[in-house]
């Protein structure tokens, strides 16, 4: 008889054991849904329903009562904003015919509305036609030919505009060179993708001083952002052509003169990191991956974590439970955690001390009672669950976590990383993979003038157009310096 109560104890046991492992494949099962075909947006839909337990909502306002006034006023209904004055303008009269006006004392204009007018883009052939004048000296011919500008790729067929073009298509606006090829021809330009591709190549050599230049004064800053995602190259050396080879982002620099720049790479060992941030000394803002542990380990750079990371696991979590539960464990973890961004959304505007001051006032006593809140309830979700492992990447990575309390230069999030490297991944999902490794770099190249130019504020097109311009002709540093975005009027 104890036999075969012991069996059926064992029995109850290994069925306890498979309808939690049964619950945890189901709920990576949805997980694995929701990531294929739901929305990415983070957003969730129960996101205003969890507030409304009453310790949060009461937590909640409690603490918009100490934080300082919103400065943006509310409006009830936002009005569109105009046309840039820079854009230029075409006046347009609707005029009276003779017959309306006669008799009339006096007449007048008024502007009565403005239009967005886009002028389509068209190909025509620029012919260059260079003068040149003949002197007679003692019986000989002596001739003087007009200066002709430099070519960034010499003898080329396409003009720096063009040039500019292709670059902006390809990679601010994810356009692959099967579609640009494409669209040129309907434009009357029979110009093949192996040709567009080429170029693009070779500019990477033109472009090269000044991505060097942009890699000496982003180091000369004391805070960079760093993120990495993956990228397929079909023709690697030793590599198999389905491989992960990884895009390595480094965002940073003097605060009002940011870097971003892009690096290739077949590897992500923490071999890179120690690579690309030689030199740097100062915060550096990453997820929590550990290969960039040794590059602080071994150099005198503190590492800080990203709450985003955090969040993005609960709310992994939230969307892969059942769809009857509301208010879940990850729930009030994603509420604890939208306290700290409240924060940072009113504070946004106030001096570094400022900032320092409020994190040390508000937000530590948001972190305390979330780190509490963790460690009580790790313990009462299933282990290996989405909500398990949340909670244990943000236990684990608590002391990064907080850091960004300790100095109001800092920021909660690794987000401006994150952003600059989204459109890297949007053209990924468009042109799909590089076929060389040449063609890799080169991409990495054209990103990192495209997105340092947008972070100072220039218009991308614009820049690369003036860059191009110039640079076959800047064969002193002052030149290339003159050619950085924030040298730029």
């Amino acid at each position: 008889m104890p036999e075969l109560l012991e069996a059926l104890e064992q029995k109850d046991h290994i069925i306890r054991e498979q309808q939690q492992l049964l619950k945890l494949l189901e709920e990576k099962l949805r997980l694995s849904r929701l990531q294929r075909f739901g929305a990415s947006s983070e957003k969730l839909s129960l996101q205003c329903d969890f507030f409304d337990e009453a310790e949060l909502e009461v937590a909640l306002s409690d603490l918009e009562a100490q934080l300082p006034e919103d400065p943006s006023p509310k409006k009830l209904r936002k009005k569109r904003k105009g046309f840039s004055d820079q854009l230029p303008r075409i006046r347009v009269e609707l005029v009276l015919m003779d017959e309306e006006k006669a008799g009339a004392t006096k007449t007048f204009f008024t502007k009565v509305k403005e239009e967005l007018d886009i002028v389509p883009a068209r190909a025509r052939v620029l012919e260059y036609w260079q003068e040149k004048a003949v002197f007679e000296q003692g019986g000989e011919q002596r001739i003087v030919a007009a200066h002709r500008p430099a070519h960034p790729l010499g003898k080329c067929i396409a003009s720096v505009q063009l040039l500019a073009y292709i670059l902006v298509s390809k990679y601010a606006d994810a356009l692959p060179l099967y579609r640009l090829e494409k669209i040129l021809q309907r434009y009357g330009g029979d110009i093949t993708r192996t040709t567009l591709a080429n170029w693009i190549i070779r500019l990477d050599d033109v472009f090269k001083p000044l991505i060097n230049l942009m890699r000496e004064h982003q180091l000369t800053g004391d805070y960079l952002q760093a993120d990495e995602t993956r990228l397929q190259v079909l023709k690697e050396d030793g590599r198999p052509a389905t491989s992960d080879k990884w895009m390595w982002l480094i965002r940073g620099g003097p605060p009002d003169q940011p870097v971003v720049l892009f690096e290739y790479d077949v590897s992500r060992s923490e071999e890179v990191p120690l690579r690309l941030l030689d030199g740097f000394e100062g915060v550096l803002q990453v997820d929590g991956y550990a290969g960039y542990n040794r590059v602080c380990r071994e150099n005198p750079i503190t590492r800080i974590g990203c709450w985003d990371h955090a969040r993005r696991k609960f709310v992994e979590a939230s969307k892969a439970s059942p769809a009857i539960k509301k208010g879940s464990k990850a729930d009030v973890a994603i509420g604890k955690i939208r306290k700290l961004y409240l924060i940072e959304d009113r504070i946004k505007d106030l001096e570094s001390e400022q900032k320092k001051a409020q994190r040390q006032t508000l937000s530590r006593a948001v972190l305390e009672d979330l780190k509490a809140w963790l460690e009580t309830n790790t313990h009462r979700v299933p282990k290996d669950s989405l909500t398990w492992i949340a909670i244990n990447y943000t236990l684990n990575q608590w002391d990064l976590l907080i850091a960004y309390c300790e100095d109001g230069r800092l920021n909660i999030s690794n987000a401006l990383a994150e952003n600059a490297i989204r459109p890297f991944a949007v053209g990924r999902r468009n042109w799909l993979f590089s076929d060389t490794p040449r063609g890799a770099r080169a991409s990495a190249t054209c990103y990192s003038l495209i997105e340092t130019a947008k972070a100072n504020g220039l218009e991308p097109s614009a820049y690369l157009h003036h860059v191009l311009q110039h640079i076959a002709a800047a064969d002193t540093l002052e030149k290339i310096e003159a050619l950085l975005p924030w040298n730029m009027k």
